[in-house]
């Protein structure tokens, strides 16, 4: 065979390979364009100028839709599992970049790199941001700004419920069940569990707007923040973030409520809803997050009142930004650096914790810290009984070598991602504090940060160019469970 005719056997086998990878991408672009009309109809009634550059970035997205569509008419997906790793990436990596044309082609005329930067935090519902004046924003792009988030957030639970346990990402196996049924080159029998996925989270996003908006913000405020809290993505129509309506204690209860409504399993409450009431509380991660999540309120609210804080306005600021942080949502009612050195250095830990496995959160998730737990318990009886025999259990099944290893690999991976993410920045010039909870900030898709520049009443314009790139891959890697983009980087992946 010549060289020309291998070089055209090469292409095609190519082509037949990203196919589907493609196709599967181009019905998500799809589904992006579609969401992009909404606030651009919006924008249309306001006859704003920013309706432009909705409809000028929706003609973009579509056009790489029907380029895709017709490259792959004929393919049909069946996706093996290099596929899945695949389109998992670079799924999120385009929808983060397609999503940015508004903020660069609309009144905030953003940069590429900061109109990126915004979409990457909104996508993957980290809720860093770059903007500054953001009352003063289009109605529209306010509104896009939300739905980036909401998207983000139903892709998240999805990925969490449906694929991460197939592809034996970062321990997700313990989460095994009927939805991640895959078989080796076909697609996944997630058809009905999705459509009760997303029709409890259009539900509780519903549920919320109406209760932030009865309990007194205005309609646009009330759709945008429920959007930003079922995602936990921590977006806000304010600079001050929630902190705009921290007068209004209300509010912030609500907003703990559905925070944490995101932050927890949506496979239990489908099955509450399927006759097994009590299989929320059954969970062991549920019992666990909420436990914690109250130890360390009660703590925080003491150190407050001892400070000399008022008992309900300590409880009710600390509730909700410990719920904001654990959860990753990233809003912000006060500026907890303010409350002592213990307050900082808590807010630092909690970066880390992260909500429940297939919820809307970021972070290690709180399975993880058990699992943790149930293997550190067992070594130190193996110290104690050399020959015993101790058997590993969590939630009612057995811990597998298949299931340890990938909770130790991603917790490895995950500190290991952080502290180059943060050596990084410092050699950009930022200070440890910047660096290093921007670090983890980024990879736990939290938002804000500690210090000056990122902390709470901070933001991220500052920074250098760079450091945004890097924050980006940060967020991305963090909300892809790490693994999924690290296995991309290995010369045998690509091999086999």
């Amino acid at each position: 065979m010549s060289m020309t005719a291998r070089v055209a056997v090469s292409v095609c086998q190519w082509g037949r390979s990203w196919a589907p990878v493609f196709k599967v991408m181009s019905v998500l672009w799809l589904v992006l364009a579609a969401f992009m009309a909404v606030p651009w109809g919006v924008l249309l009634l306001e006859q704003d100028p920013d309706a432009e550059a909705f409809a000028l970035s929706i003609g973009i997205v579509l056009g790489m839709v029907a380029a895709a569509g017709l490259a792959t008419r004929h393919t049909r997906v069946a996706l093996k599992t290099w596929q899945m790793f695949v389109v998992t990436t670079l799924s999120w990596a385009s929808i983060s970049g397609l999503a940015s044309l508004p903020l660069v082609l609309g009144a905030p005329q953003l940069s590429f790199t900061n109109a990126v930067f915004e979409s990457v935090s909104a996508i993957t519902t980290t809720g860093s941001t770059v903007l500054v004046g953001i009352e003063g924003l289009s109605d529209g792009l306010k509104l896009w700004r939300g739905i980036m988030q909401w998207l983000g957030g139903i892709g998240i639970i999805v990925m969490g419920i449906a694929i991460l346990p197939f592809l034996k990402v970062g321990g997700m196996r313990l989460f095994h069940t009927e939805s991640s049924d895959w078989s080796e080159k076909v697609m996944p029998r997630t058809g009905g569990i999705a459509k009760a996925t997303l029709g409890i989270y259009c539900g509780f996003t519903l549920l919320a707007i109406l209760s932030y908006w009865l309990g007194g913000m205005l309609p646009l405020d009330a759709v945008v923040h429920a959007m930003s809290s079922m995602s936990t993505g921590g977006f806000a129509n304010s600079d001050a973030s929630f902190g705009a309506y921290a007068d209004q204690p209300q509010l912030l209860w609500l907003g703990s409520f559905f925070m944490l409504c995101g932050a927890l399993p949506f496979v239990l409450y489908i099955r509450a809803l399927r006759g097994m009431p009590l299989a929320m509380w059954r969970d062991q991660q549920v019992r666990g997050l909420l436990g914690f999540l109250t130890a360390v309120i009660l703590l925080l609210t003491a150190w407050r009142v001892w400070l000399g804080t008022p008992f309900f306005e300590s409880l009710t600021q600390v509730a909700f930004n410990v719920i904001s942080v654990v959860t990753t949502t990233g809003y912000a009612a006060d500026d907890y650096t303010q409350w002592g050195p213990l307050a900082v250095v808590a807010f630092f830990y909690l970066t880390f914790v992260g909500g429940c496995s297939g919820s809307t959160s970021g972070g290690l998730k709180i399975f993880r810290f058990q699992v943790a737990s149930v293997m550190l318990r067992n070594q130190l009886r193996f110290l104690i009984h050399a020959s015993g025999v101790f058997g590993s259990r969590y939630n009612g099944q057995v811990l597998t070598d298949d299931i340890t290893r990938g909770v130790v690999a991603f917790s490895f991976f995950f500190f290991l991602t952080i502290a180059g993410l943060a050596l990084g920045l410092s050699l950009l010039g930022l200070d440890l504090v910047t660096a290093l909870s921007g670090a983890a900030t980024a990879v736990a898709n939290v938002g804000p940060g500690l210090g000056d520049i990122i902390g709470p009443s901070g933001n991220f314009a500052p920074l250098p160019d760079t450091a945004k790139w890097l924050l980006c891959l940060g967020m991305l890697m963090g909300r892809l469970e790490i693994l999924t983009v690290l296995v991309l980087l290995t010369p045998l992946f690509w091999r086999g």
